[in-house]
C-alpha cells in the first residue's frame, strides 16, 4: 500500500485550479470517476488501433523533434526510452517538492481529458504517487517551454521508473529506494505513454499556479498593510472615495478602494497629516488596484492551462482523427507569467516605500528614526530596511521578461520559443520574496504602534494588529528578526485566506 495518505481530496471530474496546487505539498487523494475512466480507455484503443494501420504518428512510429522524419524503435520500451533519457541533461538547483509534485498533479489532470493516448495504468500512477510523500527529483533548468516542458518532465517519467533521484519524506535519494519506501511500483511505459508525460507546459502551469495562487493572497495583504498604515498614522481616507475612483474608470482600482475603505470602517483620521500624503498612501488604490488586474489576467491563463490538453498529437477516436500541431507551445502563460511579474515588483516598490516612509521621522509626525525606542543604542527597523532594499533590487534585476527572449533550437524545428517555463519561475520567485517585503512592513507598523503611533481605530485592523503585535513582541532591545519575518509573513498569508473565506 502506498505510504502517507492525506484527508485533502480533490476529483478529476472537477475544474483544476491554482489553489488545487497548493495542496500536492502533502499526500493528496485524487479521485478517478468512472467516466474519465472511460474517456481515457476508448482514447487508449483508438491510439492501439490506428498505431497498426501503418498510418504515420509522431512519437509512435517515428523518431523525436527534427528527427521525426526517421522511424523510431519497434518496440514499446525502446520508444519509451528514446523518449524520456536524451532529455536527462537539466542542471541547476532541484525543484521544491511541492513545485514538482504540483506539476505531476497538472500533468495527471491533462492527461485525464482523453485526448493523449496514454494508458489508464499511467493515470493509476500518477494518482498513487500523488497520495505519498514521493517527489521526483527535477532541475529547474532545461526547458524552452516550446514542445512543453520536454526535460523537466522527463525527470518525472524517469524518477516514476525507478531511475535517478526522488525525494521521500524531503529526503533525497535514488528514485528506486524513493519508490519502495513510498509503497509505490515501478512505472511502466511505452513509447505513447512516455511522450504524453513529457510533451506538454504542466511545470511552466504548475510555477504559474503556484505564483498566481500567492500572488493573489499578496494583492489582498497589499490592501490590509495599506490600510493599516493609513490608520496607524492617522491619514485622511479621501483618497479611497467610492466617486472618486469610480471616475478614473478601472473596476479594479475601484475594488482596492472598497476593500481599503472596508478595512477602515471605524477609524478616523488624526487632522494632523497633510492634505495630500505621499504616493505611497495616495495612490495605493491605483497601484494595488492595476496589480490586481494583472493577477486576475494571470489567473485566467492559468486555469485554462491547466484544464487545456498541451500534448501533441491528440487523438479524437470520434471522429477517427490525429491531429498534429503546436498546444505544447506555452506562449499563454509566458506573456501572462511576465506581466505577473511586473506586477509583483511594483507591489514591492509599494511596500518598500511604504516602510522608508515608516522609518523616517520627518514623515510621521516625529516618530523616532528606524522606529527605535533608543536611536544610536538600538537600531530597531534598520536592518530590517537594508534586507527590503537589497530585497527589491533583487526583484527589479529579475523583472527583464522571459517572453521575448527567442532562441532557435533543436535543428530550428524549435525555431521560436516561448521560454514560458522560466517566466514561470521568475514570477514564482518574485511571488515569495514579496512575502517577506509585507513581513517587514508589518514589523514596521507594529513597532511603529509601540514608539507613540495610535493603536488603529478601525475594529477590523485592530484585531490584525493584535495578532501581529502577539507574534511581534516590541524591539526594545536589536534582536534577530529573519525567523520573526518567515512567521509573520505566514500569519499574513493567514489572514488574508480567513478572510477571503468568509467573503
Amino acid at each position: 500500500m502506498p505510504v502517507g495518505t492525506s484527508s485533502a481530496a480533490i476529483t478529476l471530474a472537477a475544474a483544476l485550479e491554482p489553489a488545487h496546487l497548493e495542496l500536492a505539498r502533502s499526500p493528496l487523494h485524487v479521485e478517478l470517476p468512472d467516466d474519465v475512466r472511460t474517456r481515457v480507455a476508448r482514447c487508449r484503443e483508438f491510439v492501439l488501433d490506428v498505431s497498426g494501420s501503418g498510418r504515420a504518428i509522431y512519437g509512435v512510429t517515428t523518431g523525436f523533434g527534427p528527427l521525426v522524419e526517421f522511424e523510431g524503435r519497434a518496440d514499446g520500451a525502446g520508444q519509451s526510452d528514446n523518449t524520456i533519457i536524451h532529455h536527462i541533461v537539466g542542471h541547476g538547483e532541484l525543484m521544491a517538492p511541492a513545485i514538482a509534485r504540483a506539476a505531476v498533479l497538472a500533468r495527471l489532470f491533462a492527461l485525464a481529458q482523453g485526448r493523449s493516448g496514454v494508458s489508464e495504468h499511467v493515470i493509476v500512477a500518477l494518482i498513487a504517487m500523488l497520495g505519498t510523500e514521493f517527489a521526483p527529483a527535477v532541475p529547474r533548468l532545461g526547458s524552452v517551454g516550446a514542445s512543453g516542458d520536454l526535460q523537466p518532465l522527463a525527470y518525472v517519467a524517469h524518477a516514476l521508473r525507478g531511475n535517478g533521484n526522488a525525494l521521500f519524506e524531503g529526503q533525497l535519494m535514488p528514485a528506486e529506494d524513493a519508490l519502495n519506501r513510498a509503497g509505490l511500483a515501478t512505472l511502466q511505459l511505452d513509447g505513447r505513454d512516455a511522450l504524453a508525460l513529457v510533451n506538454g507546459v504542466s511545470v511552466t502551469a504548475a510555477a504559474l499556479g503556484l505564483a498566481v495562487a500567492q500572488a493573489n493572497r499578496s494583492h489582498r495583504i497589499a490592501e490590509l498593510l495599506s490600510a493599516l498604515m493609513t490608520d496607524v498614522l492617522g491619514c485622511g481616507t479621501e483618497f479611497t472615495s467610492v466617486g472618486l475612483l469610480a471616475a478614473f474608470g478601472h473596476p479594479d482600482v475601484a475594488d482596492t478602494g472598497a476593500a481599503i475603505r472596508t478595512w477602515l470602517e471605524g477609524s478616523t483620521p488624526s487632522r494632523e497629516r497633510p492634505l495630500q500624503e505621499a504616493y505611497s498612501i495616495r495612490c495605493t488604490p491605483q497601484l494595488i488596484g492595476a496589480a490586481g488586474t494583472s493577477v486576475r489576467h494571470a489567473d485566467e491563463v492559468v486555469r485554462r492551462d491547466l484544464n487545456g490538453v498541451s500534448d501533441n498529437p491528440l487523438f479524437f477516436p470520434e471522429s477517427g482523427e490525429v491531429l498534429h500541431g503546436g498546444n505544447f507551445f506555452g506562449q499563454p502563460s509566458a506573456f501572462a507569467a511576465d506581466q505577473l511579474n511586473v506586477a509583483l515588483v511594483q507591489l514591492g516598490n509599494l511596500a518598500e516605500r511604504q516602510l522608508d516612509l515608516l522609518v523616517d521621522p520627518h514623515r510621521t509626525n516625529g516618530l523616532p528614526p528606524m522606529l527605535s525606542p533608543q536611536p544610536g543604542r538600538h537600531h530597531a527597523l534598520q536592518g530590517v530596511q537594508l534586507c527590503t532594499t537589497a530585497t527589491v533590487a533583487a526583484m527589479r534585476r529579475a523583472a527583464t521578461p522571459a517572453s521575448v527572449q527567442s532562441l532557435p533550437t533543436n535543428l530550428h524545428n524549435q525555431d521560436v520559443v516561448p521560454f514560458g517555463t522560466q517566466a514561470a519561475f521568475t514570477a514564482l520567485d518574485q511571488s515569495g520574496l514579496l512575502r517577506y517585503l509585507h513581513a517587514g512592513l508589518a514589523i514596521g507598523l507594529r513597532q511603529a504602534v509601540h514608539v507613540g503611533a495610535r493603536r488603529p481605530l478601525a475594529p477590523k485592523l485592530a484585531a490584525v494588529f493584535d495578532r501581529i503585535a502577539e507574534e511581534v513582541p516590541p524591539i526594545v532591545e536589536d534582536r534577530p528578526l529573519d525567523t520573526t519575518l518567515s512567521r509573520v509573513a505566514d500569519l499574513l498569508d493567514t489572514v488574508v485566506s480567513e478572510v477571503e473565506g468568509v467573503r
